[in-house]
């Protein structure tokens, strides 16, 4: 793949591109333009990489508030998950992939915290208009995607894998609880469950946290 095919499989604008890999956006667009050429070793680090994350999807850091943007509505103002990320993809008004936390209160897994604000998506631009929006990538395998109550959002394999990706900015309460459930609802079993190998080792130690979660 050229640098040009990787960014479009991303689904990632060249500016986001950069960021991502900690590239100068001069230097993509130089790439992409034919004006200079990466080495086949850059080339090959790179297309490794982003076929990693296109099935890990990570972010950088977490959004913070600005009072340019568009505030979407409280979580502490709703009794229930789903009426409120209903409102949430209402005010958004696109058509949004709910991730991590957001699609395990979709998926009946998580409740979430009624001091909720970051809202992890898979999106378009239109989703750099909101505060409290964390967008893990513009596009999402449709084999990756589930439907319920008229919410779209990732399903289980998917969340595990976005969330080992992320586990440093992310606030593991959910996806432990989620796991937990998951175990002791399978007969005690992970049966099912896979994440790549990059974060097996990752896995294992959310998989014990898991187990202990209810017995703590």
């Amino acid at each position: 793949m050229d640098i040009r095919e990787m960014r479009t499989k991303l689904g990632d604008t060249q500016s986001e591109f950069a960021e991502r890999y900690h590239i100068p956006f001069r230097t993509i667009q130089n790439w992409e333009t034919g004006v200079r050429k990466p080495s086949e070793y850059i080339l090959s680090l790179l297309e490794h990489q982003v076929n990693e994350d296109l099935v890990n999807r990570r972010t950088a850091v977490l959004p913070k508030y600005d009072p340019k943007k568009i505030d979407l509505p409280k979580r502490e103002n709703y009794i229930g998950a789903i009426s409120w990320l209903r409102d949430v993809r209402e005010c958004i008004g696109e058509d949004i992939v709910f991730a991590l936390d957001q699609a395990l209160m979709c998926q009946g897994s998580f409740g979430g915290r009624t001091d909720e604000y970051i809202v992890w998506a898979y999106g378009n631009e239109s989703l750099d208009r909101f505060n409290g929006v964390a967008v893990l990538g513009r596009k999402v395998s449709p084999f990756s995607v589930l439907e319920t109550n008229g919410l779209r959002y990732t399903d289980f394999n998917r969340t595990i894998s976005d969330a080992l990706a992320n586990e440093d900015i992310l606030d593991m309460q959910g996806i432990t609880e989620a796991v937990s459930r998951y175990y002791y609802s399978n007969g005690e079993s992970f049966e099912g469950l896979s994440v790549a190998p990059k974060y097996q080792e990752s896995f294992e130690r959310l998989a014990q946290d898991a187990i202990s979660y209810y017995n703590s």
